[in-house]
């Protein structure tokens, strides 16, 4: 552990992979003025109660932290919304990430994978974020949203500014809004406002695409306001892409940081799926998700009161001994691996299936393709700056 730690530099925010963490599963941070819990099975029993525990965290925030809704809103925004309306507005786009629709997508994804790594063997270097692991994604739901895919660098622009900063979020901050949310309103407008217009012109010209089905979709018999529908398609581009980046740049470093894996991943392709899994509990993308309390609750031996932020700590609970033999060893025979990197009960990852087939589709292209999946010492690996977040930024490949 302290070999990779040294190795790539892990940043020290990311505490959970700088080895075994000593305290209780769940803990009260008094300077930030919120619940953390940590444990693998208080976690679950946070994720799969959004009768005690909900989605919308933004109800316990102090006002004068938020920006105004005018500047940001998340109406539509599914990950913030709770039963009922949850499962009608998931409902709408559920028949877009079903089984066969996802797995009529592999020989696109294959597809776009040679093409892109044919453009990178044009220019004599590849990094493997840049060159695959971003842009991948991106064009695949670019695709399915029918946005133009050409766009990615707007939209990496704005996911950028949205998710990559290093600060710690804290609700007992004293003064005006708080800066990182501040910092996040440009953007979301940006981005807003490009969605904006491709909904007016669905409306006009429907196509086939997602955006047209969210667009004609209805819910009670109404159809969804533009505001819901805008950021509905926000919810979906940025988490169809960011998930994969980062379970993409994850599963290659670890294989880069253990080769004897890689050489059994080599030798035997059908254990590219246990690769993967192992990735996402080693190295959580989403390392965080909030929830806030409706009701006075006992968890971890700890009473939480009712209207309290909680931080689920995916990345710590993936690491939880009480749950995982030797959990700070990447090992691919792991079985069970009931992970939570996509989360747990209603709120389940949309996109899972989708992810987990364009990381499985690309890293097979790539070990066809390249001899060895070797990081270059002379250009460091970059991490994602974010606290709760654990991915690469840059991991340039020899």
């Amino acid at each position: 552990m302290v070999d990779i730690v040294q190795r790539y530099n892990v940043p020290s925010r990311h505490a959970w992979l700088h080895g075994p963490r000593t305290g209780a599963p769940v803990e009260y941070d008094t300077r930030a003025g919120m619940w953390h819990v940590y444990g693998y099975h208080e976690a679950q029993q946070v994720v799969g109660d959004p009768a005690t525990y909900s989605s919308d965290t933004m109800r316990v925030i102090p006002k004068h932290l938020l920006p105004s809704p005018d500047e940001l809103s998340l109406e539509g925004f599914l990950t913030q919304i709770d039963p009922p309306e949850h499962g009608k507005l998931r409902k709408l786009v559920s028949s877009a990430f079903t089984r066969k629709v996802v797995a009529d997508l592999e020989p696109r994804i294959a597809e776009v994978t040679h093409e892109l790594l044919d453009a990178a063997a044009d220019r004599g270097r590849f990094e493997l974020v840049t060159d695959l692991a971003y842009p991948l994604p991106v064009i695949v739901i670019a695709e399915l949203l029918g946005v133009p895919a050409g766009d990615r660098a707007l939209f990496k622009k704005w996911a950028d500014a949205l998710f990559q900063r290093d600060a710690e979020f804290a609700i007992k901050e004293t003064g005006g809004p708080d800066a990182e949310l501040q910092a996040a309103i440009e953007p979301w407008k940006e981005m807003r406002d490009y969605l904006q217009a491709h909904v007016t012109e669905r409306r006009e010209a429907p196509r086939a695409d997602l955006i047209t089905r969210l667009v004609q979709a209805e819910v009670d018999g109404e159809r969804l306001p533009d505001a819901q529908v805008v950021n509905f398609a926000m919810l979906l581009l940025l988490a169809g892409h960011i998930t994969t980046t980062m379970l993409l740049g994850n599963t290659v470093l670890c294989l880069d940081a253990f080769p004897d894996q890689q050489e059994r991943v080599r030798a035997d392709r059908s254990v590219i799926p246990a690769v993967i899994e192992e990735s996402l509990r080693y190295l959580t993308p989403f390392a965080a998700l909030a929830r806030s309390t409706v009701r006075e609750v006992e968890l971890g031996g700890v009473t939480i009161p009712a209207d309290q932020l909680v931080m689920v700590w995916l990345a710590w609970a993936n690491r939880d001994p009480l749950q995982f033999a030797d959990p700070h060893v990447f090992d691919l025979g792991r079985d069970p691996n009931p992970h939570l990197a996509f989360g747990r009960g209603i709120h389940f990852c949309l996109g899972a299936p989708l992810a987990r087939l364009e990381g499985r589709v690309a890293l097979d292209i790539l070990l066809d393709r390249r001899k060895e999946l070797r990081s270059d010492p002379d250009d460091p690996v970059e991490f994602i700056p974010t606290p709760s977040m654990t991915g690469v930024r840059r991991l340039p490949l020899l």
